[in-house]
């Protein structure tokens, strides 16, 4: 057994993990309400991401955490309402109002304990936990201030089990707060010591995803995290139906993260494409591999060609053969416009597993075959830290708005310590994009393991 709690924080988190479920009981043959449509369908398979009770209802193990109600009551209103337990949807009473030290420090802490006692609940049920996964924003008052306060908690008690990280990050042009880039760098921050891999999700990025691929004049945040949680379910998939290579969530993070800090990845998928341009393409997995490459496909607003990649992670779904795979990758190593770095001589992790994706029914999303899921490392995401830095430099040199977040019991020294960090960060990016890494080095400066 290999089970995962997943955790959804604040109203990003929420409504991701809402059409990600949804997802998972499509593809596990579940009814809106966790019963089975078929009773042939495997219960070994889905008690990874579902507890089952002995009326034979299946249970996401799940929780929700919002500083304020609505979201959450909301979700409860909608199709799949009835397919969480109560007792895990965890809700405040006072929002976090876009403050991540009412997050973090006032309002926050009022929550955490009833959080951490649901997660330890939930993780004494399990017979072999192998980790957590965490939906958050990075931008708003509770999925980064409460958001930075539950990791901190997970890897003191959890200290040995992997924590997956998907954060959605502001957008360059579209903004839902003046303060995001506070939030941003005071969580990332947070990111850097208390997760294993973090996977950096853009609207903007997706937005551009949905109008140009699919075609959607005025995308929703529906039509975003759907397109997100086909993502999620293709790194899933390997621990919720057999395959004959599968990739397990410890080998996400021996394969893609060099160095422990280094752990931010950038995410892409294939085919991306609406129903009437799907019956004129042929989803080769030579065209889907090169398809995750193309910058237009990425879910963060960051040019790859501007980098290199450090390593790869490509998780091909349905009816593909490990032989085609290999081809694919061998015409990828020989383009020029796709750098790897040259201290790392492999660079690419594969997974195969046969389950064809699934689509919502009803959605702009054409049903494929087979598709491909990429993971990234690559040292071109600095660009997404440097912008954030350049947008908190704005504010802070006049300090606006700061007296709101030392208002809430926060040190005015923390701004500092959490934009330093930010600036070693992108500094030790742009270290590993140059060539000759390994010879460059001395003994002296080689990063400790």
């Amino acid at each position: 057994m290999r089970e995962i709690i997943s955790i959804h924080i604040g109203q990003g988190g929420t409504q991701l993990g809402e059409a990600t479920w949804e997802l998972y009981c499509l593809e596990h043959g579940l009814n809106p309400d966790g019963r089975v449509k078929e009773p042939n369908a495997s219960k070994k398979v889905a008690s990874t991401f579902f507890t089952e009770t002995e009326s034979g209802k299946y249970v996401p193990r799940a929780i929700f955490v919002d500083l304020q109600p609505d979201v959450i009551d909301t979700m409860m209103q909608g199709q799949y309402g009835k397919l969480f337990h109560p007792t895990q949807l965890l809700r405040g009473k006072e929002d976090a109002a876009n403050n991540y030290a009412r997050g973090h420090y006032t309002v926050g802490k009022d929550l955490i304990e009833p959080t951490l006692d649901r997660v330890r609940k939930m993780a004494e049920q399990c017979t072999g936990l192998q980790g957590f996964m965490i939906y958050h924003s990075v931008g708003g008052g509770t999925g980064s201030g409460f958001g930075a306060l539950l990791l901190e908690h997970l890897s003191v008690e959890y200290r040995k089990k992997c924590k997956l990280d998907f954060c959605i990050y502001p957008s360059p042009k579209v903004s839902t707060a003046v303060v995001e880039p506070y939030n941003s760098v005071l969580t990332t921050h947070s990111l850097l010591e208390y997760t294993d891999v973090a996977f950096l999700l853009d609207n903007e990025a997706i937005y551009d995803i949905c109008k140009n691929s699919l075609d959607i004049k005025k995308p929703t945040f529906s039509n975003l995290n759907r397109l997100v949680a086909q993502v999620i379910s293709s790194l899933t998939a390997s621990l919720r139906f057999e395959g004959p290579l599968n990739v397990d969530l410890n080998e996400f993070q021996t394969n893609l993260v060099p160095y422990p800090r280094i752990h931010f990845m950038l995410c892409s998928l294939a085919p991306v494409m609406s129903a009437e341009k799907a019956s004129n393409e042929r989803f080769s997995v030579t065209d889907l591999t090169t398809a995750v490459f193309e910058t237009s496909n990425m879910m963060a607003k960051c040019d790859p060609r501007k980098g290199k990649y450090m390593a790869c992670s490509l998780m091909f779904r349905g009816d593909v053969a490990t032989r085609e795979i290999n081809t694919a990758i061998q015409g990828i190593k020989n383009k020029k416009t796709i750098q790897f770095v040259d201290w790392i001589p492999t660079g690419f992790k594969c997974g195969v597993n046969q389950q064809s994706p699934f689509v919502v029914p009803g959605g702009e999303l054409a049903p494929s075959q087979r598709n491909c899921t990429m993971i990234s490392n690559t040292t071109a995401m600095s660009d997404v830290f440097e912008r954030i830095n350049r947008k908190f430099d704005l504010m802070y040199a006049k300090r606006a708005f700061v007296h709101w977040y030392v208002g809430e019991g926060m040190e005015e020294g923390e701004f500092t310590e959490a934009r330093e960090d930010l600036e070693a960060l992108v500094s030790d990016y742009k270290e590993l994009g140059r060539d000759q890494f390994d010879e460059a080095m001395t003994d002296d400066n080689i990063p400790q393991q």
